[in-house]
C-alpha cells in the first residue's frame, strides 16, 4: 500500500498532457497534429499503467492515444509508431518515415503493464555514459525513456553541490572537501563510498552546471509522470568530519578493487552515532528544498565493500539508520537499493545477513533492484527478498564496453518466471546497464517485455525489428539478424558481458579467446549485411549496424591472429611470428580504426570533446579530458582497473590498442632473436609507459567522422572474410 501511495501522485494531468504533446512535436514535427494525446489517471484504476489506442470516427486525428500517465501515453504513442507505422527509435538513431496519411486502427487496442514499475539506469552509467552530457542530450534520453514506458529513474546530477553546502555548514574547509570528491568521470564510485580524490577536485563551475542540469532533468521527468529517484546518505563521510567532530564514531572501510588507501578506504559512520542522523537528514532536507521530491531515495552502503561485521544485528542497525535518516527528512520515504552486493560477495551475504539488512527497514518501505537477474537472480535464494518488493533487472553491459552480446532467452522468460515465483514480491522490470549506446536490439526487446503478459516469438520479433530499424523489408538483413539472435545474442547460463577480447586487453601469452557462440554466424551476418547495402545504405541505423557487425568480425579476427602469434612464438617460428604480427599491427588494426572513424558514434573525439565542452577554462578542459581518457584506459593512476571500461573507438584503436600490440610483438621477436625468455612483468612495466603516454599525448581527435563506411567494410571483407 505504501508503494502505491508513495508513487501515485505526480504532475497534474494537464501538465503531463502538455509534456507528452511537446514530446510528440519534438519527435514528429508537424505530423504530431494527426495524433490526439491525452492523460487520464482513471484508466489505471489505482493499478499499474494503462494506455488505449483507437481511431475516432470522422475526426481530424488519425489515431487517439490515452494513457493513465504521461509515460503511459508516450508508450502508447510509440506502440502505434512501431507496430502500425513501421518506425523505430534507439540510441543509434531514429527511423521515422511516417506513412501518408497515417494509418487508422480497425479496433481499439488496450494495454496494461504487468507491474507498477519500469526502471532504468545504473549508478555506474552516470559516469560511464552520462558524465559529459548537456541538456540537449539529456532531453533526447528522457524522450526515449518516456516512449519506452520508463516511469522510475534516478536523477543524480548536482548532488555534490548540495553535499558541499552541507559539509561547509558542518565546518569542513574547502581543501577537506576537495580531498573527498573524485573527478567527474569517477563520481559514481565516490557516491558509493568506493573511491575518493582520484582525478579531482571538482571545480566550482562543475557544481553550477550540474545544478542547472538537475533542475531541468527533474522538471522534465516529473512533467511526463516519471518518479525521479534522489540520492540519500549511505553513511560514508570525508575524513574532515573527524577533525570537526573528534568524538564521532567512524571506522575506515577496507580498500576497494585494486586501489590502496591513497584513493579508497573511506570512513563509515557507526549507525548508532548521533551524527549519522544529523548528516543524513541535513543532506536530504537540503536536497528536497532544492529539487522537491517524489519520495523515493537511493543509497548503497556496502556496494562491493565488505561490512565491518557479519553480525546480523549490526547489519540491521546500519540499514535502519540509513532509512531513519531518510524518514527524518521525509516521513513518506521509500528506499531504492541495488541488490548487486548480495551476488557480488555471496560468501559474506548468507541468508541470515541478507535478511538482517533487508529487515532493518519496514516491509514495503524498500524496493530492491535484483540487478543481474538475467544471469544471477537473487530473489530465488532469498525467498523473494524476504518480503521486500523487488524489480527484476537486466544488467547486460559492464563498463560501457562495445561487443555484440545478449541473453535473449533469459530476458524473454525471466521476468514471467519471477512473477510466478511462490509469494513473489516483484513490482516491475528494469534496465540497468553500466554503459549505454550499444546493442540497441536488447534494450528495445526488454522495453517491449516490460509491457507484455507473456514471452515473445523471438525469430519473428527480430525480423520485424530489422524492417522497422531500416525502414524497409530486406531478406538478407532479416537473415543476418536471425543469425545474430541465435549466436551472439543468445548467451545461456551465467553470462557476463565484459569484453575480454585480446583486442582490448593488455597483451600477454595467456589471453582469453573463448566465445559463447559460433564465430561463423557473425561472419555470415557480416556478408549478408554487406549484400543489403545497395538497398539499405541510406539508413543511418543500417550504417551503424554495419560498423558494429564488421567491428565484431574484426574483433574475432584479432583473436585468430593472436593465436597464430602465440603459436609461432612458442614454436620459435620467427617468420610466422613476423607475418601474423605484421598483418595485425600494420593492416587489420589500422583498417578497424578507419572503419570506426567513419561513424560519429564510434569516435574517441566525440567522448573527449564532450568532456572539454563541459569546461569553462582551459585548465578545466585539460582536467576533464584526462578524466575521460583515464576512464577508458588505465582506470586509476596505475592501471588499477585496467581496460575495465574498454571501448572500440576510432583513434583509440590506433593510438592505444595497436601501439600496445606493436610493443608486444617487438618484445616477442627480440626474445626469439636473443634467446632470452619473455617476462610478462617486464613487459607490463614497459607497456604501462605506452598506456600512460596515450593519456597525456595531448592529441586532439576528430569529433566528425571521415571515410565511407560501406567502402571500408567491403575492403575489410574482401581481405579478411574467412
Amino acid at each position: 500500500l505504501l508503494l502505491l501511495a508513495a508513487t501515485a501522485g505526480r504532475a497534474g494531468d494537464v501538465r503531463q498532457e502538455e509534456a507528452v504533446r511537446a514530446l510528440a512535436r519534438r519527435l514528429l514535427g508537424p505530423r504530431a497534429a494527426a495524433v490526439s494525446l491525452s492523460v487520464d489517471p482513471a484508466l489505471a484504476a489505482g493499478g499499474p499503467d494503462v494506455y488505449r489506442l483507437w481511431s475516432p470516427p470522422g475526426a481530424a486525428a488519425a489515431v487517439a492515444v490515452a494513457g493513465s500517465s504521461g509515460v503511459a501515453a508516450a508508450a502508447g504513442l510509440y506502440r502505434y509508431l512501431r507496430d502500425f507505422c513501421g518506425c523505430h527509435l534507439s540510441w543509434s538513431g531514429a527511423q521515422l518515415r511516417l506513412p501518408d496519411p497515417l494509418p487508422r486502427l480497425r479496433a481499439e487496442i488496450r494495454a496494461a503493464a504487468p507491474g507498477r514499475f519500469r526502471y532504468y539506469q545504473n549508478v555506474c552509467a552516470q559516469s560511464y555514459s552520462f558524465a559529459w552530457w548537456d541538456w540537449a542530450r539529456w532531453e533526447r534520453e528522457i524522450d526515449w525513456m518516456a516512449l519506452s514506458g520508463i516511469n522510475l529513474a534516478p536523477a543524480f546530477a548536482g548532488q555534490e553541490a548540495v553535499w558541499q553546502r552541507v559539509y561547509r555548514n558542518l565546518g569542513l574547509n574547502q581543501s577537506e572537501i576537495d580531498k573527498y570528491f573524485t573527478g567527474p568521470a569517477f563520481l559514481a564510485w565516490n557516491r558509493m563510498g568506493n573511491l575518493r580524490r582520484w582525478a579531482g577536485p571538482l571545480p566550482p563551475a562543475w557544481h553550477f552546471k550540474q545544478l542547472y542540469l538537475q533542475y531541468r532533468i527533474v522538471e522534465r521527468m516529473r512533467s511526463l509522470g516519471m518518479t525521479a529517484v534522489l540520492p540519500a546518505f549511505a553513511g560514508h563521510v570525508p575524513q574532515g568530519i573527524l577533525r570537526v567532530f573528534p568524538r564521532v564514531n567512524a571506522t575506515r572501510l577496507g580498500h576497494w578493487s585494486h586501489f590502496d588507501c591513497t584513493y579508497s578506504c573511506i570512513y563509515l559512520l557507526d549507525p548508532e552515532d548521533p551524527m549519522f542522523q544529523v548528516i543524513g537528514t541535513l543532506f536530504l532536507k537540503e536536497l528536497i528544498k532544492e529539487f522537491g521530491t517524489d519520495h523515493v531515495y537511493s543509497a548503497d552502503t556496502f556496494n562491493e565493500m565488505t561490512p565491518l561485521s557479519s553480525d546480523p544485528a549490526y547489519l540491521s542497525r546500519v540499514s535502519n539508520a540509513v532509512f531513519r535518516s531518510m524518514t527524518g527528512a521525509d516521513p513518506k520515504a521509500l528506499w531504492l537499493m541495488q541488490g548487486w552486493l548480495f551476488q557480488h560477495q555471496p560468501d559474506f551475504w548468507q541468508p541470515a545477513q541478507v535478511r538482517a539488512l533487508l529487515h532493518g527497514v519496514p516491509l514495503g518501505r524498500m524496493i530492491v533492484l535484483d540487478l543481474f537477474a538475467e544471469s544471477k537472480p537473487v530473489y530465488q535464494w532469498t525467498e523473494s527478498f524476504y518480503g521486500q518488493p523487488f524489480i527484476w533487472c537486466m544488467l547486460h553491459n559492464f563498463g560501457g564496453n562495445h561487443g555484440l552480446f545478449g541473453t535473449v532467452e533469459a530476458i524473454n522468460h525471466g521476468p514471467f518466471a519471477a512473477r510466478r515465483f511462490p509469494n513473489s514480491t516483484m513490482v516491475g522490470t528494469g534496465l540497468v546497464p553500466e554503459g549505454i549506446e550499444q546493442n540497441d536490439m536488447v534494450y528495445e526487446l526488454m522495453n517491449e517485455l516490460g509491457w507484455r503478459q507473456e514471452p515473445l516469438d523471438l525469430p519473428s520479433w527480430v525480423t520485424r525489428y530489422a524492417e522497422r530499424r531500416y525502414g524497409a523489408p530486406n531478406a538478407a538483413a532479416a537473415s543476418a539478424w536471425r543469425l545474430l539472435l541465435r549466436s551472439v545474442y543468445n548467451c545461456t547460463g551465467v553470462c557476463v558481458n565484459h569484453n575480454r577480447s585480446p583486442l582490448v586487453r593488455r597483451p600477454s601469452l595467456r589471453m582469453d579467446t573463448e566465445l559463447w557462440y559460433n564465430a561463423s554466424d557473425v561472419y555470415e551476418a557480416w556478408r549478408l549485411l554487406l549484400s543489403a547495402g545497395a538497398e539499405l545504405g541510406s539508413s543511418p541505423a543500417f550504417l551503424y549496424d554495419l560498423v558494429d557487425v564488421t567491428r565484431q568480425a574484426a574483433q574475432q579476427l584479432v583473436s585468430d591472429y593472436y593465436l597464430s602469434i602465440r603459436q609461432a612464438f612458442q614454436s620459435h617460428a620467427l617468420p610466422e611470428l613476423l607475418t601474423a604480427g605484421g598483418v595485425l599491427v600494420y593492416d587489420l588494426l589500422p583498417e578497424l580504426d578507419s572503419l570506426l572513424s567513419s561513424h560519429s558514434l564510434f569516435l574517441l573525439g566525440r567522448w573527449l570533446e564532450s568532456a572539454r565542452a563541459m569546461a569553462t577554462s582551459d585548465r578545466e578542459a585539460e582536467q576533464y579530458e584526462l578524466n575521460a581518457r583515464n576512464q577508458v584506459t588505465l582506470w586509476g593512476p596505475s592501471g588499477n582497473i585496467l581496460d575495465y571500461a574498454n571501448k572500440q573507438l576510432g583513434g583509440l584503436v590506433l593510438d592505444y590498442y595497436a601501439v600496445r600490440w606493436s610493443l608486444f610483438i617487438s618484445v616477442l621477436v627480440e626474445s626469439l632473436n636473443s634467446g632470452r625468455p619473455f617476462h610478462q612483468d617486464q613487459f607490463n612495466q614497459a607497456v604501462f609507459q605506452v598506456e600512460r603516454g596515450f593519456i597525456y599525448n595531448k592529441k586532439r581527435y576528430p569529433a566528425v567522422p571521415s571515410g565511407d563506411t560501406m567502402e571500408i567494410s567491403r575492403k575489410l571483407f574482401l581481405k579478411y572474410y574467412p
